[in-house]
């Protein structure tokens, strides 16, 4: 690839804040990357749409990152990658690499546990998909995998309720359910459910693996953007941030996990002229 391209940002998207656990480890793992991050607020959260919505969005995204130069699209939403991953490759084709959150922690249980039960918990649409079963199974059969549906935790998190009575009520109450009964670790198979990290944690009282995408995934696109010659040689860091609907939560929470003076640009690619 050439250098220009390789000077190009990174691009982002979710449908609101939960995306932001990805983006920060990616800055973390490469600090010298600009990233533009696309926040679907407007249609939040993507768990409860259709599939066909959830495909229709990603790819208007993906055609808004690519005008902006973007060199890669990461997919930092659970239920896009399950259901929108192929959609958006075809429809970014050879002008961005795109990256989705499932494959990356697929191939990182399939290495480390063995003959053990892995829990996911994860919203309606990924459940319903089966996404992280059927990787995870195909690259290690000697795992059971069990999977439920927590649709209330996104939107709570996205509203600010977390780590208070009413967050560790629900938490508990969907942690209790049979079907996670002995499990060895828990994939939290929602980029929002990084913020609950500490309840969850408390929760199995530190016993159990929790195993938080974020981190795992930014190691991948790292290494992928290193062997495709792909890193920046920039000095200049700049960071966009997109909203379809500007949010006070967005605002507040990506001011907590990028420490600085940010700017906001309101977006709705859906509105009509």
């Amino acid at each position: 690839m050439a250098l220009k391209t390789a000077n190009k940002p990174i691009g982002i998207f979710d449908s609101g804040i939960g995306g932001l656990t990805v983006a920060a480890a990616i800055q973390k793992v490469l600090p010298s990357e600009s990233l533009l991050y696309f926040g679907d607020t407007l249609h939040l959260p993507y768990g409860e749409k259709s599939a066909e919505a959830i495909t229709r969005y990603s790819e208007d995204i993906t055609d808004f990152l690519i005008q902006k130069g973007c060199k890669c699209i990461v997919i930092a939403c659970n239920t896009a990658s399950s259901i929108a991953y192929e959609a958006v490759k075809k429809r970014a084709g050879s002008q961005a690499i795109v990256f989705n959150v499932i494959d990356p922690v697929a191939e990182y249980v399939a290495d480390h546990f063995h003959d053990k039960k892995i829990g996911i918990i994860a919203t309606k649409a990924t459940v319903k998909s089966g996404m992280y079963s059927k990787k995870i199974n195909k690259l290690n059969s000697s795992l059971e995998v069990s999977s439920i549906a927590t649709p209330l935790l996104a939107p709570m998190i996205e509203e600010g309720f977390f780590n208070n009575k009413i967050s560790k009520t629900i938490i508990h109450s969907y942690l209790s359910n049979i079907k996670l009964k002995n499990i060895k670790a828990l994939i939290l198979a929602c980029t929002h459910y990084p913020l609950i990290k500490t309840e969850i944690e408390e929760f199995y009282k530190k016993k159990i693996s929790i195993i938080d995408s974020a981190q795992i995934v930014a190691e991948h696109i790292g290494k992928e953007l290193k062997r495709q010659h792909l890193l920046t040689s920039k000095k200049t860091i700049q960071h966009q941030f997109f909203l379809s609907d500007l949010t006070e939560s967005f605002v507040k929470s990506t001011r907590y996990f990028f420490k600085k003076k940010i700017s906001f640009n309101r977006n709705n690619l859906w509105k009509k002229n």
